[in-house]
């Protein structure tokens, strides 16, 4: 079992992300305000890693091929309740029902938005 995150420092971010030039630009930014960055093009690969790794925060798409983000939480939370996470999309009308709804107090950052606005909100998260 891996190591829970609140014995990390609050820096390391599993990002997934299907979008190649979007994933680019959240690690360039994410790194520049000095957070540890591992990121995917998909939630399985995402997910793969975090059973092997501890993180303080996914940050994951919504749509994206192989698991979506919201099946990526699921697992995540049952791999390490104590995980912080924030869904990002551009689909701001994705319908959630009983059946695809993300683990308790994730938040939901929608696209288009800036990058200086995703860094402070994961500033915000973590030190809550």
């Amino acid at each position: 079992m891996p190591v829970k995150p609140s014995s990390l420092p609050l820096r390391r971010i599993l990002l997934a992300e299907d979008d190649d030039s979007m994933r680019g630009f959240l690690v360039k930014a994410l790194e520049k305000a000095n957070y540890d960055v591992v990121a995917f093009e998909n939630g399985e690969e995402a997910y793969e890693r975090l059973k092997r790794e501890p993180f303080t925060l996914l940050l994951t798409d919504i749509v994206m091929p192989k698991m979506d983000g919201i099946e990526l939480a699921r697992r995540a939370s049952e791999i390490d309740p104590d995980l912080k996470i924030m869904f990002i999309t551009g689909f701001a009308a994705v319908v959630l029902n009983s059946e695809n709804q993300p683990p308790k107090e994730a938040r939901v950052l929608s696209k288009p938005f800036h990058l200086k606005d995703l860094v402070r909100e994961v500033d915000r998260l973590l030190a809550a």
